[in-house]
């Protein structure tokens, strides 16, 4: 039998509380983590910035307490802030993509988070949905600017899998709509 520590998957700390981030999202959410991971992680070759997919906690006000959350994809250009398995600057860019059991804290407690943190660009992504939303800071809020959800059969009115999308940040980073949820069949 497996002991408990060995079954545990991730954690965030928010406002001092722990939340156990245990069991394992589906297999979709991180077929599609690793379609934007991949496709970013291209795009910033031979650039300081560093993309990371599910590993790297971001301690979003470190000079108040060890509160931390570990978005799903997050873009990242100064590693002066980089310790261990954490970073402690600010993002350029975080992705979360809905699970279940997560998702109402993707789009309230985690969104607001991102948003006083200034995090520039936040997209909410679900699988189920097969949807992308797009979020950009603008006057210290989130206004959603682009909401997207993939119509993929040719015969359809609105079909627009070959929709492309650009990081705010990186307007040479694209991906279609088809790419992001590339392989979910």
């Amino acid at each position: 039998m497996a002991s408990a520590a060995s079954e545990h998957w991730r954690d965030e700390k928010i406002d001092g509380v722990i939340y156990d981030m245990s069991p394992a999202p589906g297999y979709q959410h991180g077929i599609i983590n690793g379609n934007i991971y991949t496709i970013i992680k291209q795009g910033l070759k031979n650039s300081i910035c560093l993309v990371t997919m599910e590993n790297l906690d971001f301690k979003y006000h470190p000079d108040v307490n060890d509160d931390y959350l570990c978005p799903d994809i997050m873009v990242i250009c100064d590693r002066n802030h980089l310790k261990g398995g954490s970073y402690s600057g600010l993002p350029r860019f975080i992705a979360e993509t809905l699970s279940p059991s997560t998702a109402k804290k993707d789009r309230t407690e985690k969104m607001d988070i991102y948003e006083t943190a200034g995090v520039e660009e936040y997209w909410i992504v679900s699988p189920q949905g097969r949807s992308v939303e797009i979020y950009y800071l603008e006057n210290g809020k989130y206004i959603l600017k682009e909401s997207y959800m993939l119509q993929d059969d040719q015969e359809e009115e609105h079909y627009n899998a070959d929709t492309e999308i650009c990081l705010r940040a990186f307007p040479h980073i694209k991906m279609r709509l088809d790419e992001i949820f590339e392989g979910m069949d």
